[in-house]
C-alpha cells in the first residue's frame, strides 16, 4: 500500500462519535491526560501541560492525517458531547498494510464500554475501509484495562515482547495481539 493522503474522517457508533481533534476539544485533552494512569500506561508527556494539548490538536492530529500515517480521533458521548477518550491508527513504516491501533479513556468514562465500541469502530475502518491486513496493539504488559479492551474488540493475544515498547526513554516488555481482516469475517 502507499501512503494515503487523506482527509479525516468521522466514525459513528451507537453511543458514540468518533471525530479529528478540533481546536476547541484542547481544554477536554488537557483534563483527560492529568489522569496519572493516562501517563502511566501511554506516551504522552508527563507532567501534561497545555502545550502538550495543543501540539495534539494543532500539530499531531493534522499532520497525521495530511499525511495518512497517523489517524487520531477524538471519542465523544453522542448523548451529552463529553470527550471519552481518543482512538489512534498509526501505519508501520515499515510494513504499510500493518497499523498500530492504541487509546486512551478519560477516567471518568472507563468501564461503560466505551472504548471497546470505538476500538472496534477503527478497527473496522483500517481493515475495511482503508484495506489493512493487520492491525497491531501494543501496550505495557501490566496494562490489563487496555488488554481487556483489545481482547473484547476481538484482537488474539500474540505474545509479549521483551524491551520493546518506549517511553519517555525506558523500554518496557510489552504485550502484542493483533486483528487480521480475515478475523471479521
Amino acid at each position: 500500500m502507499e501512503e494515503q493522503h487523506s482527509e479525516p474522517v468521522t466514525l459513528t457508533t451507537e453511543r458514540l462519535v468518533l471525530r479529528a481533534p478540533r481546536e476547541s476539544d484542547i481544554d477536554a485533552v488537557f483534563a483527560a491526560c492529568q489522569d496519572p494512569e493516562i501517563q502511566r500506561w501511554t506516551i504522552v508527556p508527563s507532567p501534561y501541560r497545555r502545550e502538550d494539548a495543543e501540539f495534539f490538536v494543532r500539530d499531531l492530529a493534522i499532520e497525521g492525517w495530511r499525511t495518512g500515517a497517523n489517524r487520531i480521533w477524538c471519542v465523544f458521548e453522542r448523548e451529552s458531547g463529553a470527550l471519552v477518550g481518543s482512538q489512534g491508527l498509526v501505519l508501520r513504516d515499515n510494513d504499510p498494510g500493518c497499523a498500530e491501533i492504541g487509546w486512551w479513556a478519560v477516567k471518568e468514562f472507563r468501564g461503560r464500554g466505551y472504548t471497546t465500541e470505538a476500538a472496534r469502530a477503527v478497527s473496522h475502518y483500517g481493515l475495511r475501509e482503508l484495506g489493512l491486513r493487520r492491525l497491531e496493539w501494543v501496550a505495557y504488559v501490566g496494562n490489563g484495562g487496555s488488554r481487556a479492551v483489545a481482547e473484547k474488540s476481538g484482537y488474539r493475544m500474540e505474545g509479549t515482547l521483551r524491551s520493546f515498547a518506549e517511553q519517555r526513554g525506558v523500554f518496557h516488555d510489552a504485550w502484542l495481539g493483533s486483528l487480521l481482516a480475515s478475523d471479521l469475517d
